[in-house]
């Protein structure tokens, strides 16, 4: 298995290098890293890691801003991410952390390295062990903050 992992410089959190020591922690894998400057190029160099890496499974990483702005940015990077899914029949773990889920920085860098290493965890049961997966089907796990649980009656 290969993993690949993109992330962004645009990010204040270095959620690539995290990523990479959970992947290692959970399974014997090749990963394959790429940085680029923001979140709308997460979409090629995730696809790029895909036709041109071989690459298995790819977690992209990236954390917009507060502003509408970055909003914007992070919802067009998430849609070209999906039509990567798409074209490629691969999925790609979309990671993000917008800056205001906290409250302070060191909740945004908690949370930033939470989030990603739940993700890592699941890119590496969604290739290699999915029924662990549907095990948790319909639980309301969340990654980064507490689980919200299933819903009851």
């Amino acid at each position: 298995m290969k993993v690949g992992v993109a992330d962004t410089t645009f990010s204040r959190v270095n959620m690539g290098a995290i990523a990479i020591d959970e992947l290692k922690k959970h399974a014997s894998v090749a990963i394959e890293r790429v940085t680029v400057p923001g979140m709308k190029d997460l979409p090629v160099a995730c696809k790029k890691l895909i036709e041109e890496r071989r690459c298995d499974i790819v977690m992209a990483l990236g954390m917009p801003g507060g502003k509408e702005k970055d909003k914007t940015c992070a919802h067009e990077a998430s849609q070209g991410l999906i039509m990567c899914q798409l074209m490629t029949n691969h999925h790609i773990i979309e990671v993000f952390v917008h800056e205001d889920e906290a409250k302070d920085d060191a909740e945004l860098a908690w949370l930033a390295e939470q989030r990603t290493r739940e993700h890592a965890v699941n890119a590496v049961k969604l290739v290699l062990h999915p029924e662990a997966l549907t095990k948790d089907a319909g639980t309301g796990q969340r990654q980064g903050f507490s689980d919200a649980g299933p819903a009851r009656r």
